[in-house]
């Protein structure tokens, strides 16, 4: 799959990201993100809570859905938008592919923003 205008950045081996599971990686240069493994399939997102600081990695999944440990906000897997407060900000997803059996995040250059 292509992914213009992103950098291909290595999180882990598929086979060490059972569904269910969730790794945290910090590229260089960025905060730390979030891949998720869902029944559903494969998201990313900035791991820190936008309410409060929090590492949505410790939250609760349910479908799409994780919920923050510290005051139960709810965010998108799919597009971290917040189900209600009080998060009332999105976090940023990324993109994610597999390839050869690697799990990549596909980061975007430095300037874009989404």
């Amino acid at each position: 799959m292509i992914h213009p205008g992103t950098t291909p950045f290595a999180v882990c081996e598929l086979v060490t990201l059972p569904v269910g599971e969730v790794v945290t990686v910090t590229p260089p240069g960025m905060a730390p993100i979030s891949v998720f493994h869902t029944s559903d399939g494969l998201y990313a997102i900035d791991d820190t809570c936008t309410h409060q600081d929090a590492s949505l990695a410790d939250g609760w999944v349910e479908g799409c859905t994780v919920e923050c440990p510290l005051h139960e906000a709810c965010f998108d897997l799919r597009t971290g938008v917040p189900s209600g407060p009080p998060a009332k900000i999105a976090v940023r997803t990324h993109d994610v592919s597999i390839v050869d059996g690697t799990v990549l995040l596909h980061l975007e250059q430095k300037g874009d923003a989404r």
